[in-house]
């Protein structure tokens, strides 16, 4: 089989991952863990979030982690997520922080659950954070969560998230990971949204924000890939979940999967094997 060296960004979420643990990670050991990642040559590593620590507790010793890393033997960029303006400008404090990711979605319901807001409040939102992001040389990615359907009852087409693409688009927002972040979406769903929806933006970046039950991730990768999706969220051992659903918590995609996706496809992920091994055996919690 010939190599298939068409670029593939890897996106390493941590946060993503530990959000949903109960246990609270120290400090020393996030930063530990972190510092791995970081020469692991993921293109991204999202390393935490400012949202309300009532919400999510794991989160809120995010600023500390920002302040000692090690930033001096990484290219990769360095990523958190903002639940709102304030998160924002807390985030864009910080020089070393490259992007601010936003989970917005379609779904009122989903949007009051996760960041408690409104569909009009999570769009000023994005247009706040958006004018942010340029002011202090940031970008900004905005989710479309919920993007393969929605389990609320809320309206949902394909149309609709077109227009909400369109929405992100006009206020200059050009990397827009579509997300299944409840983890039941089946494959031929991501095909066909990613099929109706991606030829239409070819100034956009598109990527895939996937949770998936063991086993399940592949088929969901092939389908997001077939339409010209290059950017994956992934964690490693397919830990955590989305917490804020008030669904069956199901994991990330998990990095692993990805990885064999790409062995059996001839995609050279250029991740240096050595460092990952050794994040994936290190003690997270002890």
């Amino acid at each position: 089989m010939n190599t298939n060296r068409q670029n593939i960004k890897i996106i390493e979420t941590p946060r993503d991952g530990m959000q949903g643990l109960d246990t609270f990670i120290p400090t020393h050991k996030k930063i530990e863990y972190i510092n791995i990642l970081l020469q692991c040559g993921f293109d991204t590593v999202e390393v935490g979030s400012f949202v309300s620590p009532k919400a999510i507790p794991q989160m809120a010793d995010t600023a500390e982690v920002l302040k000692k890393l090690d930033y001096s033997k990484t290219n990769s960029n360095i990523a958190v997520l903002a639940a709102n303006l304030k998160g924002g400008e807390l985030a864009a404090q910080f020089e070393e922080v490259d992007l601010i990711f936003y989970p917005y979605s379609s779904s009122p319901t989903f949007l009051k659950k996760n960041l408690n807001t409104t569909i009009k409040e999570a769009e000023r939102t994005v247009e706040g954070l958006q004018n942010l992001c340029i002011k202090k040389d940031k970008k900004l990615v905005a989710f479309i969560s919920l993007a393969f359907g929605d389990p609320y009852g809320d309206p949902w087409s394909i149309d609709l998230i077109n227009k909400k693409v369109e929405k992100l688009l006009s206020l200059g927002i050009t990397r827009i990971p579509l997300a299944d972040t409840i983890g039941d979406v089946h494959p031929e769903v991501i095909d066909k949204v990613c099929g109706a929806v991606i030829p239409n933006f070819p100034e956009v970046e598109f990527g895939l924000h996937a949770h998936a039950y063991p086993g399940k991730g592949k088929s969901k990768i092939a389908a997001a890939w077939k339409h010209g999706v290059r950017h994956f969220d992934t964690v490693i051992g397919g830990i955590g979940g989305c917490p804020m659903t008030d669904k069956e918590l199901v994991g990330n995609l998990s990095l692993e999967s990805l990885m064999t996706w790409c062995e059996t496809e001839g995609v050279e992920t250029g991740l240096d094997l050595n460092r990952l091994r050794e994040a994936q055996f290190y003690p997270l919690i002890k």
